[in-house]
């Protein structure tokens, strides 16, 4: 698996990734038809060095785009996780691996205290992916909109305290 920022050449095979309902129902900001065009102004756009990633994976033509991942701050100043899955590549522990990098980054570069996340109630499965990162519910439930959807979603908020990374021993200094 592969963590890469998009270009636009991607712009076909991202389309028809995120263009499927089973993907776009579940993510705020994408609409529904996604389009081309759609995919090329999302690519075109500036992001963040971790807002925007696309998951690929190896099959028999080379890599794919079987998803995409992204740690942004949200509309609240805090850092927010969010990710995607075509279909078939679900339950293979994509998700799981992609976040964790991202994680990762987020304790040792970042130096995050904490990252949040959010999932649609009718998404168990993201649900699952959460859990098993050690994000918690933080006992929030808010109505988020959902431009494919065309109306608002019921979401549960859930936090991960990052843990911090260990400093370096000191040099030590040749007598």
């Amino acid at each position: 698996m592969t963590l890469r920022p998009g270009w636009i050449e991607d712009a076909p095979e991202l389309a028809r990734a995120i263009g499927q309902w089973g993907v776009v129902k579940n993510l705020s900001r994408a609409p529904w038809p996604y389009t081309l065009g759609h995919a090329e102004a999302f690519l075109g756009a500036p992001h963040a060095p971790t807002e925007a990633l696309l998951i690929l994976a190896p099959d028999m033509s080379g890599d794919r785009i079987i998803g995409g991942i992204g740690l942004r701050p949200n509309e609240h100043d805090r850092w927010e996780l969010g990710y995607w899955l075509i279909p078939e590549a679900r339950g293979n522990g994509y998700a799981v691996e992609a976040a964790r990098g991202l994680i990762d980054h987020a304790r040792e570069v970042l130096r995050l205290p904490e990252i949040e996340a959010g999932y649609a109630v009718d998404n168990i499965a993201s649900a699952r992916v959460l859990d098993r990162l050690g994000f918690r519910p933080t006992g929030e439930r808010l109505t988020t909109a959902c431009m494919a959807r065309g109306e608002p979603v019921e979401t549960v908020r859930m936090r991960y305290a990052v843990p911090l990374a260990s400093s370096p021993a000191p040099a030590r200094i040749a007598a």
